[in-house]
């Protein structure tokens, strides 16, 4: 069911990110999380490559073991209270959907778009999800920077775009400060 906005314009204006660990069941069930998707996929794209994909997270039990294990190679050293974070990362909000960012490196796109279309794709994607009256949070962290955890997941040259997580929010979600338009807009007069 789609969030009783009066218009699309409101809808863009009234999205904010919840944190992943505030969002709680109901999460998008499969239909709902196909159309996400689908509209996530309604992106820019130079050249229609699709450089990005999407990888829904069933299974949170092995993708804690995968974040454990890639911190404790990576940092030996690593405490329990390192790895008792990775499990929590793991486990945040019903729903996960990982974003690659996956170049077409012979393409003659430049790279630098294909990326903004992963990052826009992250975008669109928690802009769908606000539209079907769900939150979402999108996070990246050390496991986004991993190559361990990003192989769990594809290879080399894909990134890891951000990690998606979907759920309701437990509370309702803070307005966080907005940039003064006055300093990020410059009018060019040629």
């Amino acid at each position: 069911m789609f969030n009783d906005l009066s218009s699309p314009l409101t809808a863009l204006a009234t999205r904010r990110s919840g944190k992943p660990r505030d969002l709680v069941a109901p999460a998008p069930d499969a239909a709902q999380l196909a159309a996400i998707l689908r509209i996530a996929a309604r992106t820019p794209d130079h050249g229609k490559l699709a450089p990005w994909r999407f990888v829904v997270v069933d299974d949170r039990d092995a993708l804690s073991t995968v974040l454990q294990d890639a911190y404790r190679a990576e940092r030996p050293e690593a405490k329990r209270i390192e790895l008792d974070a990775m499990d929590q990362f793991a486990r945040q909000a019903p729903a996960l959907v990982v974003v690659l960012s996956s170049p077409k490196p012979e393409s003659h796109i430049p790279l630098w778009e294909q990326e903004l279309s992963a990052g826009a794709v992250c975008m669109n994607l928690l802009h769908a999800a606000h539209a079907h009256g769900f939150a979402g949070g999108w996070l990246t962290g050390w496991p986004s920077y991993s190559d361990r955890v990003r192989d769990a997941f594809g290879r080399a040259p894909e990134r890891i775009a951000g990690f998606m997580f979907l759920g309701t929010p437990s509370r309702d979600l803070d307005e966080r400060p907005r940039p003064d338009m006055a300093r990020i807009v410059a009018h060019w007069p040629g």
